[in-house]
């Protein structure tokens, strides 16, 4: 038995996902100027939102999802491609966070919920030569 869908359309949950960012916007940069000319529908939306920075999990609150419930939206026609713009917004957000001094917790974002990971290249010679040791026993 699947979930009730939460959101009828990509364009209501365009909606929200534009008000999340705002929300995030106006409390990291401290400035309500941003909300002016907003509805009141807006404005309840964008003060149930406590978010300074944009991540995942605060995306998917705002939207009345859990993080896994985000990922099937994502899988789900009409709604992937809002999901996958959503999410590479929060992608954007963290990497230009890499910039500033403690970047250790944006490094384990982007790990975590964007597949990077370190690479390291090795070079292997396969070149191996083999020495056969003698062993004699002396004996008294």
């Amino acid at each position: 038995m699947s979930r009730p869908v939460k959101h009828k359309t990509a364009k209501d949950m365009q909606r929200l996902i534009d008000l999340y960012f705002l929300a995030c916007r106006v409390r990291n940069e401290d400035n309500s100027d941003l909300l002016s000319g907003r509805s009141e529908e807006d404005l309840l939306v964008i003060n149930g939102i406590h978010d300074i920075h944009p991540t995942v999990t605060g995306l998917a609150l705002a939207l009345d999802l859990t993080r896994q419930g985000l990922i099937e939206y994502s899988e789900k026609g009409d709604f992937s491609e809002t999901v996958k713009k959503a999410k590479a917004r929060v992608e954007a957000y963290v990497e230009q966070r890499l910039f500033y001094n403690n970047a250790t917790g944006c490094i384990f974002n982007l790990k975590n919920n964007f597949g990077w990971k370190d690479q390291q290249e090795h070079k292997v010679d396969a070149n191996i030569k083999f020495h056969t040791i003698e062993r004699k026993i002396i004996g008294k």
